[in-house]
């Protein structure tokens, strides 16, 4: 008896953790219609924030810079640049900032939360969204 409640309370936790998983890390974006790897962005907690910056870009120019970009990001080099923004903890999600999406320079609300190994990354325009599954990258 005392090894099923043990059994039973140590998958229950690991359900849990499963789904409590963080955030934070660095994850390989992924195009929706090529299925190609992208960019490498680190997703980081600054003064209780979510931000996401890309460190690394896995397919063409590594020197390419953001000529659609808004304000001072405006050709500014892709590399190191921050493209999600003050996140909120809403829970097991991160909403109420702002994500950049390079190709068209374009701001999107956003939404982040996990789903197992992945990272779902939400950009919203008005009432239409889209979502992004990213992978955890893993050090060679």
């Amino acid at each position: 008896m005392r090894i099923g409640l043990v059994t039973f309370a140590f998958v229950c936790l690991s359900f849990v953790q499963l789904y409590a998983q963080s955030p934070f890390g660095r994850w390989i974006t992924v195009d929706e219609v090529s299925g190609e790897h992208k960019a490498i962005v680190e997703i980081y907690q600054q003064d209780g924030l979510m931000f996401g910056k890309i460190v690394d870009i896995l397919v063409g120019d590594k020197d390419i810079l953001c000529k659609e970009c808004p304000g001072d990001q405006k050709n500014q080099p892709l590399l190191g640049m921050v493209i999600i923004k003050s996140m909120k903890q809403q829970g097991d999600t991160w909403a109420g900032g702002e994500i950049l999406k390079p190709e068209n320079g374009k701001m999107y609300d956003g939404k982040i939360w996990r789903e197992g190994d992945h990272l779902m990354v939400r950009g919203y325009l008005g009432f239409l969204y889209k979502t992004q599954q990213w992978l955890p990258f893993k050090d060679q």
